[in-house]
C-alpha cells in the first residue's frame, strides 16, 4: 500500500482543522485543554493512523511479515486516556472537566478517522460533537439543570474559611453543591457562584437570610436568568 505525499498533506490539514473547531470551543469555555491541545491530538492520532497503514509497506514483501493497522490505533484510544485524566478536577464536591476530557477522546478517534481515510465519518463526527457542546448545552442549563438546581450568588470579603461557612450552612439544610467558581469583583470583594440542588422543602428566603447573617457576607442572591 503507498500513499502520495499529496494526500498525506490533506489528511493531516484536515485533522488540523477538525481538531482546531472543537479545540476552539473548549478554549471559549477557559478549559485546560483547548485550541492547541485539541489540535495536537487531532494531527498525532492522524499521524499514527498513517504510519500504521503505509509506514510499514516495505516489509510486507517478506514472507514471514504479519501487519495488523488496527494495533497502533488501538494504543492511541487507551492511551489518550491519560491525557484526558489530566483535564479532570475535583472540586469539593463537584467533578470538572468530564467533557473536555471526553472531547480529547472524540478528537483521537476523529485523527485516527481521517488518517484512514474516512473523510465523512471524521467531518459529520465533528459537528455532532460541536452540536453537542455548543447547542445541547444550551438545552441542558435551559430545561434540565435549571428545574432542580438554582444559582446562588454571593459577595463576601476577602477573608479566609468563607466558603467552608457557606458550605456548613448549606450542609445543614442537606443543599447539595454541585459546582463552585469564585471570581473576584470591581470592589475588591469575593464573588462566589454555587449551583445548589436545594430541596423542595428548603424556605429560600430563610437559607438567603441565615447565609447573610454569616460574618462577611455582604450580598446572597439567586441568580434566576442565568443560562
Amino acid at each position: 500500500m503507498e500513499i502520495t505525499d499529496t494526500n498525506i498533506t490533506i489528511r493531516l490539514f484536515l485533522s488540523l482543522l477538525l481538531g482546531g473547531l472543537i479545540g476552539l470551543e473548549r478554549e471559549s469555555h477557559k478549559r485546560p485543554a483547548g485550541f492547541r491541545t485539541h489540535i495536537l491530538v487531532c494531527l498525532g492520532s492522524t499521524l499514527v493512523m498513517l504510519i500504521s497503514l503505509y509506514g510499514f509497506s516495505e516489509f510486507t514483501r517478506w514472507t514471514n511479515f504479519s501487519r495488523d493497522p488496527a494495533r497502533l490505533a488501538a494504543q492511541v484510544v487507551s492511551g489518550i486516556g491519560f491525557l484526558g485524566a489530566g483535564t479532570i478536577l475535583r472540586e469539593g464536591t463537584s467533578v470538572k472537566g468530564l467533557t473536555t476530557a471526553a472531547s480529547l477522546w472524540t478528537v483521537a478517534a476523529i485523527g485516527l478517522a481521517v488518517g484512514a481515510g474516512f473523510y465523512f465519518a471524521a467531518v459529520f463526527t465533528t459537528a455532532l460533537v460541536l452540536l453537542t457542546l455548543l447547542v445541547l448545552d444550551k438545552i441542558e442549563h435551559r430545561w434540565l439543570l435549571t428545574k432542580d438546581y438554582d444559582h446562588l450568588v454571593v459577595s463576601v470579603s476577602d477573608h479566609p474559611g468563607q466558603l467552608g461557612n457557606i458550605a456548613t450552612v448549606l450542609g445543614n439544610y442537606g443543599i447539595k453543591i454541585t459546582n463552585v467558581e469564585i471570581t473576584p469583583s470591581i470592589e475588591g470583594n469575593t464573588i462566589v457562584h454555587l449551583i445548589v440542588a436545594v430541596p423542595s422543602n428548603t424556605k429560600k428566603e430563610v437559607l438567603l437570610e441565615e447565609i447573610y447573617n454569616i460574618d462577611g457576607i455582604i450580598t446572597a442572591r439567586y441568580n434566576e436568568g442565568e443560562d
